[in-house]
């Protein structure tokens, strides 16, 4: 059986390290059912190893998934995404799904493992370059919006709109008023989008530093990788704060009822594209769906935009924009 490092796992700002310690002798001393539920999809973990998992960004599982195993449930949840598929031509769905996340967290693969058996006629990737001198003089959300389903149709952004509230923030390709301005019509218009019948997933896949630091040499030492590993993303290992910043106030103002993020923790590739299949496909109440695969994802794996954010005072106290702190300063 997998061992998880949540157990392990530093405790919340504020509770002292006694906290840790407790953690650990309740799993140690909890019945074997109990402790199975750290490590297994199929029960729910205790709650504080939950939370400590997705607040100090530790990733629970030690072993990664076999791949034997991976690859069975892989080819049944694929074909549950041909159900739906089926069902959103017949019946005119549309699918929105975006992936962001760090640079090599996984968003890439998770997308070509979604869409490896779909008909390509009703499923498309998104993967927009850098905006031509004539998108930037466009609204910026304007070159996305193009991009949208029509009825059967499902769409995935490989990195979205997202991107100004992440590297555009972080690297100052925007303005701080750009940057406001996005913030507050954001949420308006995947308001507007859910509610005129577009059925909107955000993602946003989480690894560890030095998860991301082994990808990125991964990447530069193998030819067939290389392509992948752009100056932006060296640039990105000196800025880890920097991006975490922008992702919890991203998180802050845009994780809203209509549009909620799903967090995606992906140190291990498989478990991840797993847990986001799962989560895609448990929201959905299409014809068909086998509930013996189709169950809920692993709670230690997929998790939501709240508990990630939980110092409201660390977003609010500091500027939105590094441009803002530098005039300050």
């Amino acid at each position: 059986m997998p061992q998880t490092a949540s157990t392990t796992a530093k405790t919340k700002s504020g509770k002292g390290p006694e906290a840790g310690a407790d953690n650990v002798a309740a799993v140690q001393s909890a019945p074997p059912s109990a402790k199975r539920a750290a490590s297994t999809p199929e029960l729910e973990p205790m709650p504080e190893i939950t939370e400590n998992v997705f607040e100090n960004g530790d990733y629970p599982y030690t072993e990664k998934m076999p791949r034997r195993e991976y690859e069975a449930t892989k080819a049944k949840l694929q074909a549950e995404l041909l159900k739906v598929q089926l069902w959103a031509q017949e019946t005119g769905q549309k699918f929105v799904l975006l992936f962001e996340g760090r640079d090599a967290a996984g968003k890439g693969g998770t997308i070509k493992r979604f869409t490896e058996h779909l008909n390509p006629r009703s499923a498309r990737v998104v993967a927009l370059n850098k905006p031509t001198w004539e998108e930037k003089g466009q609204w910026f959300f304007q070159r996305y919006i193009r991009e949208l389903p029509t009825v059967g149709e499902m769409v995935f952004y490989d990195r979205s709109w997202y991107n100004r509230a992440g590297v555009e923030r972080v690297m100052g390709f925007c303005s701080p008023t750009e940057y406001l301005e996005f913030m507050r019509q954001t949420p308006e218009l995947e308001r507007m989008l859910v509610r005129s019948g577009i059925r909107l997933y955000k993602y946003w896949f989480s690894v560890t530093q030095n998860e991301q630091r082994n990808r990125f040499q991964s990447r530069e030492t193998d030819p067939l990788k290389r392509w992948k590993l752009s100056p932006i993303d060296k640039a990105s290992l000196s800025k880890w704060d920097d991006y975490t910043e922008a992702k919890e106030a991203m998180f802050f103002y845009t994780d809203t009822a209509d549009a909620p993020w799903t967090i995606i923790k992906s140190n291990d590739k498989k478990r991840a594209r797993l847990g986001c299949m799962l989560h895609f496909l448990d929201s959905l109440d299409y014809p068909g769906k086998d509930l013996d695969i189709v169950q809920a994802p692993d709670p230690l794996i997929v998790g939501r935009a709240g508990q990630v954010i939980h110092r409201d005072s660390h977003i609010l106290g500091k500027a939105l924009h590094p441009e803002s702190r530098k005039k300050s300063d």
